[in-house]
């Protein structure tokens, strides 16, 4: 599973049993940070994850950002409601992949806004699957 957490929206994304594609899930909106971790830890468990990979916003020079420590600190959260594995992987450029992609699949600009999240948490699980092989 890999998540694209956001300050309101966190993108869900799974792979499939084999773990070669990534798959959007779905976008939680955020209600506060011990529900969303309750959320997403029970998500997890119920679909039998086992490894989480989050997103981690880093600049252009690889340097943290503020969203950083708010990534940090859910993840910590949710740590505290599930024993999965919790990795991170640099995000850069997610966001602005799922929405080129969104662009050339002419979704509609207000459409995108209820799927960038999710689509970004593809990207970011399938770039990791794909380095793991």
């Amino acid at each position: 599973m890999a998540l694209d957490v956001g300050n309101v929206r966190i993108g869900i994304a799974v792979s499939d049993p084999m773990g070669i594609i990534a798959n959007p899930l779905e976008t939680y909106v955020r209600k506060g940070l011990q529900q969303d971790a309750e959320y997403v830890a029970k998500l997890a468990v119920g679909k039998d994850v086992s490894l989480i990979v989050s997103g981690l916003p880093l600049d252009l020079k690889g340097r943290e950002m503020e969203q950083v420590a708010k990534t940090r600190e859910f993840i910590d959260e949710l740590s505290k409601h599930c024993d999965i594995p919790i990795e991170y992987l640099d995000e850069r450029f997610t966001t602005v992949s799922a929405e080129r992609l969104l662009i050339e699949g002419n979704v509609r600009r207000e459409d995108r806004k209820k799927v960038i999240d999710k689509v970004a948490a593809t990207i970011i699980l399938q770039n990791y699957l794909d380095r793991k092989r």
